[in-house]
């Protein structure tokens, strides 16, 4: 199937979404919410709009969560789409104020300042939920969403240090603002109010990850736990291979 985003051809299978098929084909639309190790869109932070035209007809959606179903016109910036995603620009800057990426997407699209839209002081989350759907992808959920209304946000249950957090840092790897703090030092790693001791590989020395973290890996694969790093394990595998096989390392 083909469809025609900003005016060029784009193959595209049933189904797909359309954010999707306009990355392979190497057309940028902005987005907060979509994330690379997450296969479904999330249409949180609604900057993906994109304008389409169906049968002669025109409307708004949201790229990330919209499956391409037969040939169709899309617009990534027509002047529709750029008044809607400056306003909505102007929204995630009132909510997280504390935001580089927010104010670096605002001074991009010119997003003029919107007094009447109250700022959150010291906010940086835009409440998309990449981190909660990234912890609960691992079976932890050890944070979701709490509270409702101007008082919802992310937390671990009651803002207690989690008793099922294995301080892998994922949530803060796949938030698009960095608003989830955590510290680390050669030993230690603090995230949601917990400390985690982290483990080195005994080959090069480089950090593993936490304990708790390589214990549930083990957990789940049912073998024993494994301390090598990546870049170790490789030429471990890669020495066997020699060893069985009279391959040579590449």
């Amino acid at each position: 199937m083909i469809i025609r985003i900003d005016g060029k051809e784009c193959a595209c299978e049933k189904g797909e979404y359309l954010l999707t098929v306009a990355r392979r084909n190497g057309i940028f639309i902005p987005t907060l919410c979509q994330h690379d190790s997450q296969e479904d869109g999330m249409g949180a932070c609604r900057l993906c709009i994109v304008e389409i035209t169906d049968r002669g007809r025109k409307s708004v959606v949201v790229s990330c969560v919209y499956p391409v179903n037969h040939e169709i016109e899309v617009e990534t910036n027509s002047a529709r789409i750029l008044r809607e995603r400056r306003m909505i620009l102007a929204l995630l800057a009132s909510r997280a104020s504390e935001s580089l990426r927010i104010r670096q997407m605002c001074d991009f699209y010119e997003v003029p300042r919107i007094d009447r839209f109250v700022k959150s002081p010291g906010e940086k989350c835009v409440m998309c939920g990449l981190c909660a759907k990234a912890c609960a992808s691992l079976s932890v959920g050890a944070i979701s969403t709490i509270n409702r209304g101007i008082t919802k946000k992310i937390s671990t249950p009651y803002g207690d240090p989690s008793t099922v957090c294995i301080g892998c840092g994922a949530c803060a790897k796949v938030c698009p603002t960095e608003a989830i703090e955590w510290e680390e030092d050669e030993t230690t790693r603090t995230i949601w109010g917990k400390t985690f001791t982290l483990v080195h590989c005994p080959h090069c020395g480089t950090v593993v990850g936490t304990r708790e973290q390589i214990e549930e890996a083990a957990r789940r694969s049912g073998q024993e736990p494994e301390l090598l790093c990546e870049s170790c394990r490789k030429e471990r595998m890669a020495k066997v291979m020699a060893d069985t096989y009279g391959f040579e390392p590449s």
